[in-house]
């Protein structure tokens, strides 16, 4: 099997392993919460000493249900809206087009440019899957939506915007909402307090964008509305061991959740 080297990635661009190989170890477990195979193969692909990344085992269960959830969030967008559109901001080496094809939606995937040439190398770019290397923030990405902008649109963006400084946040917000009406977004809500207070493992970066209330959103730009809201911890799970004893604690569980927007009304 072909094996590709990280050498045009840098430091910051190679935190897409974390999830990647998490995904990976999981998918080989009996009792897997998510199960990807085709991790499995681009583990054993990348020419890549993982050991750093193991070091972070503690996090694996916190990757795999933000993960978890953001699928479900995308899979009930789907029910409703079959042949709709999905854009995954900052998608690394996720495979969430293969995990939730219907064989009629159509997927945009945006990297950085040097995650992008790596994900040309090691997954297959389709009349439904598209690659867009760019920086989120450079927002010429748009342009290749602009033939989209009349479908159901859902934007993911899974351990991005909470990296961001907020006024860059709500530049994005704001011109999503402009550009594309009555889309919607899922993205990670971080309590002040968790930004002030966060560890940061080795490899893991630091966040920047904390918000107090989810609803603050709303005032960035006309129409935009919560959807929804919720946390990993919503529902039991024994592998989180002593932890599970947060979710009976609403403050303590909402520190960290997901939050879902409407980016104004559609035309129409």
């Amino acid at each position: 099997m072909a094996t590709h080297t990280l050498r045009d990635l840098n430091a910051v661009s190679k935190t897409l392993l974390i999830p990647l190989y998490f995904r990976a170890l999981e998918s080989q477990r009996p009792d897997a919460l998510v199960r990807d195979p085709k991790a499995v193969e681009l583990v054993a692909q990348l020419d890549y000493d993982f050991s750093g990344v193991q070091k972070l085992d503690k996090e694996q269960i916190n990757f795999l249900l933000r993960m978890r959830e953001f699928d479900r969030l995308a899979r009930e967008f789907l029910a409703q809206h079959p042949d709709g559109v999905i854009v995954d901001l900052g998608c690394g080496l996720d495979t969430r087009f293969e995990r939730l094809d219907n064989g009629q939606f159509e997927w945009y995937g945006l990297d950085l440019p040097e995650v992008i040439a790596l994900r040309k190398e090691l997954l297959e770019e389709t009349s439904r899957c598209h690659f867009l290397g760019c920086s989120v923030l450079d927002f010429s990405w748009m342009d290749a939506l602009k033939d989209q902008a009349h479908r159901p649109i859902l934007f993911l963006a899974e351990a991005v915007l909470v990296y961001l400084e907020e006024a860059d946040v709500k530049r994005l917000v704001q011109t999503l909402a402009r550009r594309f009406p009555g889309a919607e977004l899922v993205c990670e809500a971080y309590s002040p307090v968790v930004i002030r207070h966060h560890p940061r493992p080795e490899a893991v970066a630091q966040p920047h964008w904390g918000l107090k209330n989810d609803r603050d959103v709303e005032a960035w730009a006309p129409g935009i509305r919560l959807l929804s809201r919720c946390s990993t911890l919503d529902h039991p799970e024994p592998r989180l061991g002593v932890f599970q004893v947060m979710r009976y604690f609403p403050f303590l569980a909402r520190m960290v959740r997901i939050v879902h927007y409407r980016l104004g009304q559609a035309p129409g």
